[in-house]
């Protein structure tokens, strides 16, 4: 029993003592922190993963024999937001699916009904309002001939 304490009371003394060690190294090796604190650094084994905190752009950062270079992570948020869309597409079809063949929605959702009182009326111009137009159109109609025949007299002088 006194070996087992014994040996306890060791393994804990070491591993006070690894994560001491461990805890001083990586506070003498902080992470760069460039341009402000825009980009976090975290070191995986091919070398560092850097996140860029305005974009979101996730790149990993490796040493090459001509230096460092970092190269953009493939991101699936992307291919994650087309589904969303794609998604709630599908949903609001199947909503109104289901409406047209009155069947109640799930989880108590509602849609206001379309109100029955309003009739939808095409709104004709008034005799008024087409006349105007009309007599729009004619002035256009003979400023544009009396400048085709303009040009035709000048035309004509000239040739």
């Amino acid at each position: 029993m006194r070996r087992t304490v014994t040996t306890a009371l060791a393994s804990m003394a070491t591993m006070t003592a690894v994560l001491g060690m461990v805890s001083g190294a990586h506070a003498q090796a902080p992470a760069p922190d460039s341009d402000n604190g825009r980009f976090t650094f975290n070191q995986v084994p091919d070398g560092f993963l850097r996140l860029d905190s305005r974009t979101g752009q996730v790149s990993l950062c490796e040493r090459r024999p001509v230096g460092w270079t970092c190269q953009a992570v493939p991101d699936d948020r992307t291919a994650l937001e087309a589904e969303i869309v794609r998604l709630q597409s599908e949903n609001a079809a199947l909503k109104k699916e289901m409406i047209a063949r009155a069947v109640p929605l799930p989880g108590g959702t509602k849609v206001n009904p379309p109100d029955s009182n309003r009739q939808s009326e095409l709104k004709l111009p008034s005799d008024a309002d087409v006349d105007r137009v009309m007599t729009f159109m004619e002035r256009i109609w003979r400023r544009l001939i009396e400048m085709v025949q303009s040009v035709q007299k000048d035309m004509d002088r000239k040739g």
